[in-house]
């Protein structure tokens, strides 16, 4: 993700949290906030120490960000989000990580539907 495609700071992280609307499903919980006006999304990751070691969350931070690389075509616009990941991702691999996240993300509208062979 580039630099400005984050969210770093705890003022946005709290104003997504404040004002956005969260989905979840048994692995994720997604927090989106629509930005009027702004040409690009901000993604903002969590990934707590009751997930693992450092070692499990870096890996897991890792899939999410290239899963978010690999699907930012298929975003609609404007939107700022707050992904968070729950204790099951520790056990998951790249697909199941990747079907999962991308069912959270269609459900809360971040995601515009995506043509089968594109999967």
């Amino acid at each position: 993700m580039k630099k400005i495609q984050r969210l770093k700071k705890n003022e946005d992280f709290q104003n997504v949290f404040q004002h956005g609307r969260s989905t979840a499903n048994r692995q994720f919980v997604v927090y989106v906030l629509a930005q009027k006006g702004q040409p690009y999304n901000r993604i903002g990751l969590s990934v707590s120490k009751k997930i693992g070691n450092a070692v499990t969350r870096n890996r897991v931070k890792r899939y999410i960000r290239e899963i978010v690389r690999v699907l930012e075509n298929h975003f609609n616009i404007g939107m700022d989000c707050v992904i968070i990941a729950r204790k099951p991702t520790a056990d998951m691999d790249y697909w199941q990580t990747k079907a999962s996240l991308s069912h959270v993300l269609k459900k809360s509208g971040v995601l515009r539907p995506i043509k089968d062979e594109q999967k």
